[in-house]
């Protein structure tokens, strides 16, 4: 075995021994997932099926129920690859942007947090705004805007101008809120339009957590060979052309709008303002959607804050030969990818009762919360050894850091599961964006807090916000069965 390891790194670029076995051990794992989630997919239950075969009406029914079922299926998976192909193009694009634009700043010599903090703030001001108007005047054509905007804020990229790199920011918290809300309400609500069951739609998020982590581990590939042929703008070109894909695959799609009363609220609806209203009086007096809102905040929020802390902790700790971040970075997207492929069975586990006994009604609510308290677990391992001689447990602190990027991709799936199962087609785009308010404020904390606080109490602190996304989803189990009654 240690042969044909040692031949397998020779193929591979001069980075330290203990970068290479991390990467290796990834990769086995996620080849070793691949072939586990074959063989153990979980098989759709056919409850229908009528034992009496021996009627020959009976059996003639069943024939076209099946028939009926295959053919929806075959819709379904045209359906699910028509958004998941755009979501991996417009996914690869954002990607490819955010591997490089801190170095791309840097090399411009401008007021990089600056440019950043004008991101979030721009963020923060916009979405309550943006979700109501993403409801009123379309998904479709707001996913169609933010193409348009990535397309002139990547072109806007090539200015070494702050006044004209400041105003991409700004646009660029427009756009991300675009991001977040338009493609995941679009696809929700025209998953129920075409009558496709709800307990699909979790396959759709698994896919697109799958999906992310892929597009993320490709990302750092093609913008190294883009930058070193281009410079460092060479990947945010390579977004444009992208993102001018994603257009022409997205022209095709219906339209869906925030709705309650058929085609005739797209003409004379509400005014957006009462849109903009009705989301807020609905996610306040809804308990279920603003816990939703909270876990979202706790959960994201502490995943942005890790992605903050794990470059300057790991160098910290002055690993042996260096730290190669395009490595690392590529072994934790496969840590994704492999929590996204597994979450398909971990929420079959927990809607079978194999896991805690639960039931079916309240399995991606368990299932949140088992995942969200293995997060919290895993980063208090850093707020642990990191508060003494950090140097001798680096190990297990990679290991650690790999574990809550495995718990990402379990969550993505699962709070999209959620939010399409509590918050209401009619004002998806709405709530969405409503979330991202205090997603924004606890990211912006997050991001300040990494400039004045060691690094063992941020990793407590990330503990404690992913315990807090598990308790209170715990809280919500009840909530299950009566959101199943409505």
């Amino acid at each position: 075995m240690s042969e044909i390891l040692a031949a397998v790194k020779d193929f591979l670029p001069d980075w330290p021994e203990w970068a290479l076995d991390v990467l290796l051990l990834m990769t086995a794992l996620l080849i070793a997932t691949i072939i586990l989630t074959t063989v153990f997919a979980p098989q759709d239950n056919n409850d229908d099926e009528d034992n009496d075969k021996d009627n020959d009406a009976q059996q003639q029914q069943q024939q076209q129920k099946q028939k009926a079922s295959e053919d929806l299926h075959k819709d379904f998976m045209k359906f699910r690859n028509q958004y998941i192909l755009v979501y991996l193009v417009i996914m690869l694009a954002d990607w490819m942007q955010g591997t490089h634009m801190y170095t791309l700043y840097l090399s411009y010599n401008v007021n990089i947090s600056a440019l950043f903090l004008t991101g979030f703030l721009s963020g923060a001001f916009f979405a309550p705004f943006l979700g109501s108007a993403v409801d009123k005047f379309g998904r479709k054509n707001s996913c169609i805007v933010y193409c348009v905007l990535e397309i002139i804020i990547n072109t806007l990229e090539h200015s070494t101008n702050f006044g004209i790199l400041l105003l991409g920011r700004v646009l660029g918290g427009i756009s991300t809120n675009l991001l977040f809300s338009a493609f995941e309400s679009w696809m929700t609500t025209e998953h129920r339009k075409r009558g496709f069951p709800e307990e699909w739609l979790s396959r759709t998020y698994s896919a697109a957590s799958i999906g992310n982590g892929t597009m993320a581990i490709l990302a750092g590939v093609v913008s190294q060979v883009l930058e070193d042929q281009f410079g460092h703008i060479g990947p945010f070109q390579g977004a444009i052309a992208l993102t001018v894909l994603a257009l022409v695959l997205v022209l095709p799609w219906e339209e869906n709008y925030g709705e309650n009363k058929g085609d005739e609220n797209k003409k004379d609806g509400n005014a957006l303002s009462d849109q903009f209203f009705e989301g807020w009086k609905v996610t306040l007096s809804n308990s279920s959607i603003w816990k939703i809102g909270l876990i979202q905040a706790f959960s994201e929020g502490a995943m942005y804050t890790f992605v903050f802390m794990w470059v300057p902790t790991l160098l910290s700790m002055n690993p042996p030969g260096g730290l190669p971040t395009g490595c690392v970075f590529s072994a934790m997207m496969m840590a994704i990818t492999i929590g996204g492929m597994v979450f398909p069975i971990l929420q079959s586990m927990f809607s079978t009762g194999i896991v805690l006994g639960g039931s079916k009604d309240s399995a991606s609510e368990a299932c949140a919360s088992f995942i969200y308290f293995a997060a919290a677990a895993s980063m208090a391992v850093p707020a642990y050894f990191l508060a003494g001689s950090a140097e001798e447990h680096f190990y297990s602190i990679i290991i650690s850091f790999m574990m809550v990027e495995c718990c990402v991709g379990l969550f993505m799936p699962v709070a999209g599961t959620l939010r399409s199962k509590y918050v209401p087609d009619a004002l998806q785009g709405a709530i969405l964006n409503i979330f991202r308010l205090p997603l924004n404020a606890v990211v912006v904390s997050g991001t300040y807090a990494t400039d004045v606080l060691e690094p063992s109490v941020l990793f407590k602190a990330v503990s404690l916000f992913f315990f807090g996304a598990g308790a209170l989803q715990l809280t919500m189990m009840g909530s299950a069965s009566k959101k199943k009654a409505d």
